[in-house]
């Protein structure tokens, strides 16, 4: 079990770091995906490197509870099931159903592995090393109108990730290559509907949750995602024009 203090150092130390990231990405967008180039060095198979990525934040979570010695106390164990549903899709579903043979810089991957294995971290000593005075009501902290709120935040936003997904990997037929603007669903609304949904979705973790830690993890979400919605909205403007893109903002309707 880490020390308290140092514990709290870290969740803090993350947060003000994500406002370094957040700054640099609108300068520097990262090389995967649709802005992948050579320049970032090495690159191996996208889904081969999504497992190894997104993974390492699954198993450290649940190696924490599983240490922890805390079997099904609530409300941790709910929390903790809605964290792994997530990264369960991410880790082990999400990159099988990926179609083509798109590559993924080992800088990106590692980058990656390094925040999740920290946020594994973080979410999971939130949890069951320094958890929250409210925890002790157990399963009445869950009816609460707060944590219900969370809930339904939650799922509303892996809906949204979920068909942002499904909309991506069906714009293409077999064979194709070209780069097509999505219609569907939210994206009639924004250009990154995939990441609004997941800003979304850890939007209501956190409320239920109630933990620095999980707000914290919202504001690394979005110092990652904000930037690169807007760099994806660039690139469909000088692909498509300005006219293709009409009313639809970058990751927020009507806002940004």
């Amino acid at each position: 079990m880490a020390n308290e203090s140092f514990f709290d150092g870290l969740v803090y130390g993350m947060a003000a770091l994500a406002v370094a990231v957040f700054v640099c990405l609108y300068f520097v967008t990262a090389g995967y995906g649709l802005f992948r180039t050579k320049q970032w060095g090495w690159s191996i198979n996208n889904k081969v490197a999504w497992v190894l990525m997104e993974a390492p934040a699954f198993l450290t979570m649940l190696g924490i509870w599983y240490w922890s010695g805390c079997s099904v106390a609530a409300p941790q164990i709910v929390l903790l099931g809605l964290f792994l549903l997530h990264y369960f899709q991410r880790s082990f579903i999400f990159p099988l159903l990926m179609s083509g043979r798109s590559k993924m810089p080992v800088t990106i991957m590692l980058s990656g592995v390094t925040f999740n294995v920290i946020n594994g971290i973080m979410q999971g000593g939130a949890l069951y090393w320094f958890p929250q005075e409210a925890y002790r009501e157990g399963w009445s902290y869950l009816t609460h109108g707060t944590a219900i709120l969370g809930f339904v935040v939650f799922f509303i936003g892996m809906a949204i990730n979920l068909h942002s997904d499904h909309v991506i990997r069906h714009l293409r037929k077999p064979g194709d290559t070209r780069h097509y603007l999505p219609q569907k669903g939210m994206y009639r609304y924004v250009t990154s509907a995939n990441y609004m949904g997941e800003i979304i979705e850890w939007t209501g973790f956190a409320i239920v949750a109630g933990s620095p830690a999980a707000w914290v993890f919202v504001w690394w979400t979005a110092a990652n995602l904000v930037p690169r919605a807007h760099a994806i909205y660039n690139k469909y403007r000088e692909e498509f024009g300005k006219e293709a893109l009409a009313d639809r903002k970058r990751i927020i309707p009507f806002v940004y």
